[in-house]
């Protein structure tokens, strides 16, 4: 009976690492500025997350403030502002997600099987283009088109609803103007992962289905989705994970006095409370809290794709 190879010790691994670190030293050196980065703006403000268990104030230095344990946690849980903020974070979110998740896959799919080279670029280019463009144009784009005297209102009376309604007013629109137009903006840049695992597809898989006779449909179900698996759970995972973050950008530009009760997230909270407010502190407790709360949701996303993908982990 064949015995198990045992897994190298951390003694070993390490000697094996620094070896292949001295014999390829100038390879392995251009990682050390991207290292150094993420240590200075990454690693050493995490002790910055002490001061969510101190009263903290402008004049007090990290190790100064007062010491109050939980209690910035126990005035989270009272405070129904950040309620309000966490079901409209997971609101629009969950729109996001639920049309965001799926149209990059489509569109995708939809490049991939055009055959004019040209055209195909075109069309790329065409779904790009939002992305690059900032929120604050994007922001001004969308305040206009659902004004009283908008491009959505001139549609609406074209086809015989007469209405002078500023849609940006509306409490009740607010989630579904914010979701569908992040999702406008990112759906083409969510294909280039997808484009580029599609691209590594071996031609010959469709040949023998076509010899086969599988309509094209049936190739796109049985070849094109099982390859970009991966991908598409990687996606899930990051995108279930950021539930709790929402965008503080498209927020700011697109929030107003009038939909405020429906279009206040988390990110918005914590900036008006912790920048325009002066309370770092809670601010910091209610990031810290959310973190904690995307990391286990990614943990939990990722346990259930490996389930889903035949104990083949994503991450």
């Amino acid at each position: 009976m064949l015995e198990a190879k045992a897994k190298p010790t951390l003694g070993v691994r390490f000697k094996k690492w620094w070896r292949d670190f001295v014999h390829q030293w100038q390879l392995q050196s251009m990682a050390i500025p991207g290292i150094v980065y993420m240590i200075i703006f990454s690693f050493i403000p995490i002790y910055g997350l002490v001061i969510a268990f101190k009263n903290y104030t402008v004049i007090d230095t990290i190790d100064s403030a007062q010491w109050v344990g939980f209690e910035n946690f126990k005035i989270i849980m009272e405070d129904k502002y950040f309620w309000q903020s966490v079901v409209n974070t997971l609101g629009i979110s969950a729109l996001k997600l639920a049309f965001g998740f799926v149209l990059p896959i489509i569109i995708a799919v939809m490049i991939y099987e055009l055959r004019d080279s040209v055209f195909k670029r075109v069309i790329q280019t065409i779904s790009y283009l939002p992305h690059f463009l900032s929120w604050i144009i994007l922001g001004g784009m969308i305040i206009t088109w659902f004004s009283s005297n908008g491009m959505i209102n001139e549609l609406l009376n074209f086809i015989g609803i007469q209405t002078k309604q500023n849609h940006m007013l509306d409490v009740g629109k607010y989630w579904w103007i914010a979701s569908l137009s992040d999702v406008w903006k990112e759906a083409g840049w969510g294909t280039i992962l997808y484009l580029a695992t599609m691209a590594r597809i071996d031609p010959t898989y469709y040949e023998a289905a076509k010899m086969d006779g599988a309509s094209r449909l049936r190739q796109i179900w049985s070849i094109t989705i099982p390859m970009i698996r991966n991908i598409i759970s990687l996606n899930l995972i990051l995108s279930v994970s950021g539930l709790f973050n929402s965008n503080l950008d498209q927020t700011l530009v697109l929030m107003n006095s009038q939909n405020q009760p429906k279009a206040e997230v988390i990110n918005s909270y914590v900036y008006r409370v912790g920048l325009m407010q002066g309370d770092f502190s809670y601010a910091t407790a209610v990031g810290l809290g959310i973190s904690i709360i995307s990391v286990i949701l990614l943990a939990a996303t990722n346990i259930v794709t490996k389930k889903l993908n035949d104990n083949q982990s994503v991450l």
